[in-house]
């Protein structure tokens, strides 16, 4: 099998992430979906295989050119409606159309081949470009901007706590270091500096990889984003509504996976109940987490970290 050429985008986990939500789409009249991260199209499209021609499929990015991209795509078919938003805003949007509630969400939290690709974009150690790392170009500061002037003790949390990297304080300190002298404004010149603090154990991994991860996490607010939507998209669910999330590392699973759980909901087994008086949990994770098999790995080494949870709506009132 041939892997993505760059610049292409493969969508991670299609089949199966359809597959769950295929049983939310079996009742009422008009069937109402949304892909909260829209990229290049392909979850939405593969949903419009199963929409008819009264339902309607509502597509979110924050990315202004994935927006374009997605308009491109689809502004022909009246089933579509495409906005630039942050997916934390799905409750806002939703509420703009008049939709009181939808039957399935789908969040593929992965950053776009595009985007990587793209040196301009600043998002990959891999290809020298500018060193922005911003979803949106329009809005926020930019990772050179931050590394610039941010002080060596933020840098280091940061490469720490979202990045999950080992030599975070070494590498602030360089950061700190090399700015009095030049200031950091490329990715290439970036990943050279991480390159002389962090050892290179395994020849198939980039020394820049965690750092990048962090910074661009940071950056974008990207958990934060995620805390605001996990519970406003189970919000936006009709009763048996389901919502499905890919993630691609361990900080946003252990988010969904918690979430998922209800363990907030939960009737502590301490209290005297019989099993008729507990009420129940307003959502349920359905089956166990999700993977890529061998076959789309090989295809596709981006979906090597790709994790499928899926949650559905029991109680539409209990949040």
């Amino acid at each position: 099998m041939k892997t993505p050429a760059p610049g292409s985008h493969v969508t991670v986990l299609l089949q199966e992430s359809v597959a769950m939500l295929l049983p939310a789409l079996g009742a009422g009249a008009v069937r109402r979906c949304v892909d909260a991260t829209g990229g290049r199209g392909g979850h939405s499209a593969a949903l419009l295989e199963h929409l008819q021609h009264q339902d309607m499929l509502l597509i979110l990015d924050r990315d202004p050119s994935a927006v374009a991209a997605l308009q491109e795509r689809f502004g022909h078919d009246e089933r579509v409606v495409v906005r630039q938003a942050r997916f934390s805003e799905i409750r806002a949007v939703l509420q703009s159309l008049d939709w009181d509630s939808v039957d399935a969400i789908l969040a593929d939290l992965g950053v776009s081949s595009p985007q990587l690709d793209e040196a301009e974009r600043g998002f990959s150690f891999l290809r020298d470009g500018p060193l922005d790392m911003r979803m949106d170009p329009d809005t926020g500061i930019s990772a050179a901007e931050w590394l610039n002037t941010a002080a060596e003790k933020e840098i280091s949390q940061v490469l720490k706590n979202y990045g999950e990297e080992r030599f975070a304080r070494p590498i602030a300190r360089k950061i700190v270091q090399e700015r009095t002298q030049t200031p950091l404004q490329r990715t290439g010149q970036l990943a050279a500096l991480i390159a002389t603090v962090v050892p290179r154990h395994d020849p198939g991994f980039n020394p820049a990889t965690r750092s990048f991860q962090g910074i661009r996490i940071f950056i974008n607010h990207e958990l934060e984003e995620l805390e605001q939507f996990l519970p406003e998209a189970m919000a936006a669910l009709r009763a048996g509504g389901r919502l499905a999330i890919i993630s691609f590392h361990s900080l946003e699973d252990r988010m969904v996976k918690r979430f998922f759980r209800a363990d907030s909901y939960r009737v502590s087994s301490d209290l005297p109940l019989r099993a008729a008086e507990i009420p129940p949990l307003p959502w349920r994770a359905i089956g166990k987490s999700l993977r890529a098999g061998a076959a789309e790995v090989q295809m596709n080494p981006r979906s090597r970290s790709a994790v499928l949870r899926v949650a559905e709506r029991s109680d539409r009132h209990a949040a």
